[in-house]
């Protein structure tokens, strides 16, 4: 999110949550941490949000929405299967880059949810993964990609590769998300693709 953004005080505390949470880790983050990161009493804390784990929830579903629409968006168009592999990495890439701290949250705190939120977070990854392997699935059946090709070892390396972006992408560098979606589909494509007779 771009900063000139006039935020809520909710959003503002999501935020701020959300940058003490990648420092700290969940667990080890109190709401007395976070009233103090925001300068305010612990007790103001909960006229915005109702606990620690609301926030959690918050940005854990807000993320999962904003991939599940980027996905979407691909899955519309018409084409071969390695164009949408690509925009959907592209389109996971560009999600992530939007607010790599939130994404690191989402990518490594979502077991601190409590059930039955754990669940339904977990159903919507699992589907999310799903749908890209049915893209490399119609891959394999138009005969774009490799017969041999594991379907899960496929779907699970794209996602390794993809997932550590938070951990190592600095926004400072030369290289824009959509530069950075670009090389990544290219690698992890051409791998799919059946070489040209």
């Amino acid at each position: 999110m771009e900063p000139s953004i006039t935020l809520t005080r909710k959003e503002q505390v999501i935020r701020m949550a959300a940058e003490l949470f990648r420092e700290k880790g969940y667990a080890a983050s109190s709401m007395r941490d976070l009233a103090q990161k925001l300068g305010i009493e612990a007790a103001s804390l909960y006229s915005h949000i109702k606990s620690k784990e609301e926030i959690l929830q918050n940005l854990c579903f807000d993320m999962a929405a904003e991939f599940r629409k980027s996905l979407e968006e691909v899955e519309k168009q018409k084409g071969p299967a390695s164009e949408k592999l690509r925009k959907g990495i592209i389109g996971h890439i560009q999600v992530m880059a939007k607010d790599l701290t939130a994404s690191a949250v989402f990518m490594n705190e979502h077991r601190h949810l409590s059930q039955p939120y754990l669940r339904q977070f977990l159903l919507l990854r699992i589907n999310y993964i799903n749908r890209f392997k049915d893209i490399i699935e119609e891959g394999i059946n138009s005969s774009e990609f490799k017969e041999s090709i594991d379907k899960k070892l496929a779907v699970m390396t794209l996602f390794s590769s993809l997932n550590w972006m938070p951990q190592w992408y600095d926004p400072k560098s030369n290289i824009v998300p959509e530069g950075l979606g670009q090389q990544l589909s290219d690698m992890l494509v051409n791998g799919l693709k059946k070489p040209k007779a």
